[in-house]
């Protein structure tokens, strides 16, 4: 079980694990994971069911904080500071460092008050009419909606419900956008769109995503992490894992590691 990530990684990094295993219960299901996130990248997290990369992508804004059996041992830092420490708000490390979920979920809200409703709480001060504009633009949706603006969001399709989210979380200012599948319920027009966000928000936002699909890890990452999971000897259950962590062209074209050669051109198994 190797933690291998690439020497040339020495950007700016805006998040790190330090040997980070994830518990549920007595399970151990994530085991010495090490990673530097670099600023203004996008992060790919690859890898079979059941082999940690949700679970580690949300111990970054501590949503596994809402399991009762969770547990991270190990440590998690944001701009060098442990997330885990007790003086942390995790509702306030969550406007920092936001999330896009696999399956879309705007609120029953207006398209505007979608994007308006979180910045709002959170304080924001500025021109609100701006900020929902640039926060569509971001996502590639403001062309399709500019002028149906007080129609409802749950009105649109799923592909543009989806960058609705994502545009609801930009709205909240954040540093990292984290993203768990969000294209798998998606057609591949839709999909395509939200990889051009992708693409537009890496310019001012970190960006980690969990996929599943090989060709969008390839398209939209800068960086790759793949992780692979091994049965538990005397056990039940699996034991995820860091397998091979580098530039992606690297992990597609020339990984280090026998398993991320067979697991990036299908042959895994």
């Amino acid at each position: 079980m190797s933690n291998l990530y690439s020497q040339e990684i020495i950007e700016e990094s805006v998040l790190r694990t330090e040997n980070v295993d994830v518990y549920y219960g007595s399970h151990k299901a994530v085991a010495g994971v090490n990673l530097e996130i670099p600023k203004h990248n996008a992060i790919a997290f690859i890898g079979p069911s059941g082999c940690g990369k949700s679970t580690i992508l949300r111990c970054f804004n501590r949503m596994n904080d809402l399991v009762a059996s969770a547990k991270i041992h190990g440590k998690i830092t944001f701009r060098g500071k442990n997330i885990y420490s007790n003086n942390i708000d995790p509702v306030k490390l969550r406007t920092s460092i936001g999330m896009v979920f696999q399956k879309p979920n705007p609120f029953p809200k207006s398209i505007y008050e979608n994007i308006a409703w979180g910045a709002r709480i959170n304080g924001y001060k500025g021109n609100m009419n701006d900020l929902v504009e640039q926060s569509l633009k971001k996502a590639a949706l403001w062309d399709e909606v500019k002028d149906k603006l007080r129609q409802s969001g749950l009105a649109l399709s799923g592909g543009q419900q989806q960058r609705l989210c994502i545009a609801r979380t930009i709205a909240i200012q954040p540093e990292v956008i984290l993203m768990d599948e969000p294209c798998s319920a998606l057609d591949p027009i839709s999909t395509l769109k939200v990889e051009e966000s992708i693409h537009e928000l890496k310019r001012n936002y970190t960006i980690i995503i969990v996929t599943h699909n090989m060709q969008q890890a390839s398209r939209v990452s800068d960086y790759t992490a793949f992780f692979n999971a091994k049965s538990i000897e005397g056990g039940s259950g699996k034991l995820g894992y860091l397998v091979e962590y580098d530039r992606t062209e690297n992990i597609f074209q020339n990984p280090v590691e026998q398993a991320t050669q067979e697991y990036v051109s299908g042959r895994f198994g």
